[in-house]
């Protein structure tokens, strides 16, 4: 049977209900959402003389969900366009409606005779071969389906999303005993193409896998801290970015989650653990006190820290007061500070012979060893599990890459001498002379299975360049950029400078590349797969030149900058850009004249440049403009005026989206641009836009005139301008900045509807551009940005 899912329903409309059914609206599926009937009328309805029977009433609990939606952050919705795909209902009126969905998600309360009851109700109203799953963190998945017909069995498993759906990768795909490997298959595929997830195949244990071993480390931190003395201050300073978790450390992160919702989980595996494991999961008596008092953490305002004016405060786990947040200072974090790579600086802070070495030892050692004992029982590899641990607690390396990275033989000897068990797992590995559970053969990643090294599992759209640059090598590099061969005719450029800004490196390497794939190759993607995709122009170098009056430098680096944008724009061959990420400024300019943009779902573009005191000066003013122009059909009257203001106000206002769908909607995506949900496969994506644009016999555009506003149009976009500064929500200088911008995207004080060329257009930005960066109050700007990261209002 082949399976598609074209219509979803979400049972529940909680927090993850709603988050789920969210997400799957982002990514066009229709989806009903349905709850229970309320019991009793709120004041609200009493006074609008509603009763128990109104539909508003019976449909309260999902109504009221999709207006949190609109409210929440981060945002769930990557549009509030698509509230639109999400439809509401009860179970008790439109459970018949499931009938016409394929895929089903439960989402209701953690008991297992409520989730049994209901699916007994789904079971008489869902059509034959319709997926069915249940987004529960620790209940049987198996118990759950016990006395359901064999379809109903086959087609039903767990699929556990982390919160917030939208932003965490990871999905659990946890199959029964019934569970067809089709179903398994189509699911996991699914998840990962149009989902957009990462995908563990579990096991039906308690909390599966990224729950259970996380939970435990978290356990393990929290008694490490209250036996040996440290402060939850001390321990989150090192436990978070340092040794690759995420900011949120170990503490910040349970007042995230809640500290009654991490005691449920917790309870989950003391339930149906026993021996010392079931000890572990007994929870400490601090975490328990903070619960009876109802410091649950960011929801009550107060857990494990409080905010306190702008100062925020640590519990003192001794006397249950909130006393200022300490750090861990010794010389071995400085140390690791200076160190190169994370697994080296892993392994400096582990064995150091400090309270830093001896906290993170006591916490590392016990986390590796549960890892290794639960290998097979809560997933069938080692990948499962340091994947969970990856893309559901933000790990940068899983426990075994972990052990790789502070040395197998070494920390096993160390564990043996302190009396610790150590699994056979391990022990097998060190026995066949292996030095770690990973390596590499034939350029690709391999794992221990148990026996012998395997390569791992990769889906094919999932490019990892570091890798293939390992086993292909470069076509040409320099200190910005990279030109690789992607294969199949299509080469890519990839940007490398610190925070990937552009400066005359980038440049130089924009023009070789072009050179290169219109004489050899079918296309070119800009991409890469750093932190963002691009921030911009190097602030520094501009500050630098411009603090040195070395104006002729600056026109010089403008020019070429243009020149470039060019370039990517009248291509012989077609040229994609792949955005992710942050992709401000310089970045936005890079994506705009390309032929085809294949964005990332999580994409926040944006010409910020105002904020630097400065306008884009990469043709970016041009491009926006001539992106506005292209959305209008043939043959319809376009109001010049209109465009040039939504133009002006949108680089005026810096306005950048929250997502590659906003940034469509602001324009710098057209209808024919793509988004790729899945940021694993953008390059393949962007590879394949590439592709089809050349075998559809590309023609690069024709140089063409553009018509303007002029004069008119100038004195018009200053009004509103004028009109702030005169209000005061706006500094003199912001004035200035606004009227060079109006004067660039108005084409000067030329007639209003008179055409012009685009190399004009390029000297009003360029001259406009220096103008403003000679001015002290910008460079001010621009210094501020620099040293505090924020934006200078002079």
């Amino acid at each position: 049977m082949s399976y598609k899912i074209q219509k979803a329903a979400v049972l529940g409309s909680g927090v993850m209900g709603s988050g789920i059914a969210a997400h799957l609206a982002n990514i066009g599926i229709p989806t009903l959402i349905l709850d229970i009937v309320p019991k009793e009328l709120t004041k609200e309805e009493e006074a609008k003389g509603l009763t128990l029977e109104h539909p508003a009433v019976r449909n309260r609990f999902a109504n009221g969900a999709l207006q949190k939606l609109l409210k929440q952050k981060p945002a769930p919705l990557t549009s509030k366009k698509n509230l639109s795909l999400l439809t509401v209902g009860n179970f008790e009126d439109d459970l018949d409606k499931l009938q016409e969905v394929d895929w089903i998600i439960e989402v209701v309360v953690e008991n297992l005779q409520v989730k049994q009851n209901l699916f007994e109700r789904v079971e008489a109203v869902r059509k034959n071969g319709s997926i069915i799953s249940s987004n529960t963190s620790g209940i049987s998945v198996n118990a759950m389906v016990e006395g359901r017909s064999d379809d109903f069995k086959k087609h039903f498993l767990g699929t556990h999303f982390f919160n917030p759906p939208r932003y965490l990768k990871l999905l659990e795909v946890i199959p029964t005993e019934h569970t067809l490997p089709e179903v398994v298959s189509f699911m996991k595929n699914f998840a990962e193409d149009v989902l957009g997830k990462g995908v563990v195949i579990g096991k039906d244990t308690p909390n599966f896998v990224a729950n259970r071993i996380g939970t435990y480390g978290l356990l393990i931190t929290l008694r490490e801290m209250l036996e040996r003395g440290y402060s939850v201050g001390e321990v989150d300073s090192i436990t978070g970015p340092l040794i690759g978790r995420p900011k949120s450390a170990t503490f910040r992160t349970l007042d995230v989650v809640g500290l009654d919702t991490f005691l449920h989980v917790a309870k989950t595996v003391y339930d149906q653990t026993t021996g010392e494991e079931q000890q572990v999961f007994d929870v400490p008596d601090l975490m328990k006190k903070l619960v009876e008092n109802g410091w649950l953490g960011a929801k009550s305002g107060q857990g494990f820290f409080v905010k306190k004016g702008k100062d925020i405060f640590e519990i003192d786990a001794n006397t249950l007061e909130y006393v200022p947040v300490k750090s861990l200072q010794t010389p071995s974090i400085e140390m690791a500070k200076q160190t190169k790579g994370l697994s080296n600086k892993v392994k400096t802070l582990v064995y150091a012979k400090d309270r830093v070495g001896e906290l993170l030892w006591n916490i590392f050692a016990p986390t590796l060893l549960y890892s290794a004992q639960l290998m097979g029982e809560i997933a069938d590899t080692i990948v499962e599990i340091d994947n969970a641990m990856k893309w559901g607690f933000g790990w940068t390396q899983g426990p075994f890459e972990m052990w790789d990275a502070i040395g197998v033989k070494q920390s096993v000897e160390r564990m043996e001498a302190e009396g610790r068990e150590i699994p056979a797992f391990v022990k097998e590995l060190l026995a066949k002379n292996y030095e770690s559970f990973y390596k590499e053969i034939d350029g690709e990643l391999a794992y221990f299975n148990g026996s012998e090294y395997e390569k791992v599992p990769v889906n094919e759209k999932a490019i990892d360049l570091r890798r293939y640059k390992k086993k292909h090598g470069v076509i040409k590099s320099n200190s910005g950029a990279s030109l690789i061969d992607l294969g199949d005719g299509i080469a890519l450029l990839e940007f490398h400078s610190k925070s990937n800004a552009i400066g005359l490196d980038i440049i130089q390497k924009i023009n070789f590349a072009i050179d290169e794939v219109e004489a050899n190759y079918k296309g070119l993607v800009i991409g890469n797969q750093g932190k963002n995709f691009c921030v911009g122009a190097n602030l520094g170098m501009i500050l630098l030149e411009a603090q040195d009056d070395n104006i002729f430098e600056l026109d010089f680096t403008i020019r070429a900058f243009q020149k470039a944008m060019r370039r990517i724009k009248y291509s012989k061959v077609p040229v994609v850009a792949a955005p992710f990420g942050m992709t401000l400024g310089g970045g936005s300019e890079v994506c705009l004249p390309a032929a085809h943009i294949q964005a990332s779902s999580e994409t926040y573009m944006g010409l910020v440049e105002v904020g630097v005191g400065l306008i884009p000066g990469g043709g970016g003013n041009l491009a926006l403009y001539e992106k506005f122009l292209k959305g209008i059909p043939n043959g319809v009257d376009i109001d010049y005026q209109a465009i040039a203001t939504k133009v002006f106000e949108t680089i005026a206002l810096a306005k950048t989206s929250t997502s590659a769908e906003e940034a469509r909607e602001n324009n710098f995506l057209n209808f024919a641009d793509g988004v790729s949900v899945n940021p694993d496969h953008l390059l393949y994506d962007a590879k394949q836009a590439a592709l089809a644009l050349y075998e559809a016999g590309y023609k690069p555009p024709v140089p063409k005139k553009i018509k303007v506003v002029g004069a008119p149009g100038y004195a018009t976009l200053l009004l509103g301008a004028e009109g702030m500064f005169q209000s005061g929500y706006i500094s003199e200088h912001d004035l200035k900045i606004a009227k060079k911008l109006a004067y660039v995207i108005a084409g000067g004080l030329v007639p209003y509807g008179t055409e012009v060329s685009e190399e004009y257009l390029l000297n009003l930005e360029k001259e406009a551009f220096l103008q403003l960066v000679a001015d002290p109050k910008s460079q001010a700007r621009m210094q501020h940005m620099l040293i505090k990261g924020k934006p200078l209002r002079n």
